[in-house]
Parts: C-alpha cells; sequence; structure tokens
C-alpha cells in the first residue's frame, strides 16, 4: 500500500479496476428493470456506497473470527455468511420500513446494487494490499478476480432479493423466502469459494460456468418478478 500511495497512477488504476467492473455489471442489471419504473438513481448510489462501507465491517469481523475458527472450511462458510448477513443488512437499512418497494423485481435491484457496492471496495482493497482483506478469494489472480468475486457477490446478493421478490403477494410467507433465500446465497457463495480455494484457481473456468448458469437463473427470475409488477393493481 506505501509503494501506491507514492504511485499516484498505479492508485489511479486500483480505483479504476476495483469499480469500473462493479459499475459495468449494476448498468448491466439495471437494464434489466422496466424502464418505465427504473428505481431512483440517488437510491442506487446510496445503495452502492452502504455496500461499500459494509466491507469495513466484514474485514474486522473476518479477521476477529480467526481467533475461533482453524478448520479452513468452516472459515469459509463463516466468511461467506457473514458477508452476505452484511449485504442484507446494507439493504435493509434503506428499503425495509419503507415505501420504496413498489414492484418485486425492486428487491433484487437493491440487492444487486448494495452488493456490487460491497464487490468495489473489496477489489480495490485487494489491489493496494491484498493481505488488507484476507480474501479467501484471494487465490485469484488478475481480472480473473474481477470476472468471478463481483459476479459472485451481485448473484448470491440477487437470490435473496428474487426470493423476497416472489414474496411480493405472499406477505405471510415472506420470512420463510428470506430464509430460505440467505441461505442459498450462502451456500452459493461457500461453494465458489470451496471449489476456487481447492483447486487454487486452476478450476476457475468451470467454476464461473457454474457461476453463470446462477446468472442465466436469476435472468429468468427476474422476467418473472417484472410479469409480477404488471399484475400490480394501478393505486387511484
Amino acid at each position: 500500500m506505501t509503494n501506491l500511495l507514492h504511485d499516484p497512477r498505479a492508485f489511479l488504476i486500483a480505483i479504476a479496476s476495483g469499480i469500473i467492473p462493479a459499475i459495468f455489471w449494476l448498468w448491466f442489471w439495471l437494464k434489466e428493470e422496466d424502464e418505465d419504473d427504473r428505481e431512483p438513481i440517488g437510491l442506487i448510489v446510496i445503495s452502492f456506497i452502504i455496500g461499500a462501507l459494509m466491507v469495513l465491517i466484514a474485514v474486522w469481523l473476518e479477521r476477529s473470527s480467526l481467533n475461533f475458527i482453524k478448520d479452513n472450511t468452516t472459515k469459509i462458510v463463516v466468511w461467506a455468511a457473514i458477508e452476505e448477513l452484511l449485504k442484507f443488512l446494507g439493504v435493509a437499512l434503506i428499503v425495509f420500513r419503507t415505501k420504496i418497494i413498489d414492484t418485486p423485481i425492486d428487491y433484487p435491484m437493491y440487492f444487486i446494487a448494495t452488493a456490487l457496492g460491497f464487490a468495489a471496495l473489496e477489489n480495490f482493497l485487494y489491489l493496494i494490499n491484498p493481505q488488507m482483506t484476507d480474501s479467501v478469494v484471494g487465490a485469484l489472480t488478475g481480472n480473473l478476480r474481477f470476472l468471478g468475486s463481483t459476479l459472485l457477490h451481485a448473484m448470491s446478493s440477487a437470490i435473496i432479493g428474487s426470493a423476497l421478490g416472489l414474496s411480493f403477494y405472499l406477505k405471510q410467507y415472506r420470512s420463510i423466502y428470506l430464509f430460505a433465500g440467505v441461505i442459498s446465497a450462502i451456500v452459493l457463495h461457500s461453494v465458489f469459494n470451496f471449489f476456487i480455494m481447492k483447486g487454487s484457481g486452476e478450476n476457475f473456468l468451470s467454476v464461473c460456468g457454474f457461476l453463470w448458469v446462477v446468472t442465466i437463473i436469476n435472468i429468468l427470475i427476474f422476467e418473472k418478478l417484472k410479469r409480477m409488477g404488471q399484475d400490480i393493481p394501478v393505486q387511484n
């Protein structure tokens, strides 16, 4: 990190390399929303920033957990849970107990924005000092990290958002959908990190292939959520 502070060009490259992939994915997923009912850009930016701030808490919690966890597999699961729950908390600070959510697809949009903010700062911190984040996916190097971990964060959080979206008309079952979404996100995150670490990055392409399958499934769910949103009666 010291060298980067004395090299403004390298520091700017680290910022760009950490943020640009996240911005690209944010643009991509926001395009999935209905053009006539897009979320306020200000709230999306706030979600992105809150997600980034959650990284600082995640780093502290993950390092603290090393005092109690010695097994690598347990560490992978616990750290995945920490990150997914913190991203969920970031979304909760913005959308829960408010009237921001008015269609089913709004949920995954805010989850994705928060997750990509998390990924952006995590990538930046890893670039300026790999030891700063002690990231489980530190086995990934160069652009492989951005191709994998950034999309992973977006898709794992999107699972939670999609679960809440699917429960839009089923408020009595929302806690069940939420629980299933959180568990699924933690499992996806853990499985990705486990196989990356097990193969020391060698099986990255096969693991990312699985991640893209999850991405396609999420896109199909988004289409269902958009159709559900069209069925919402207009308030007079």
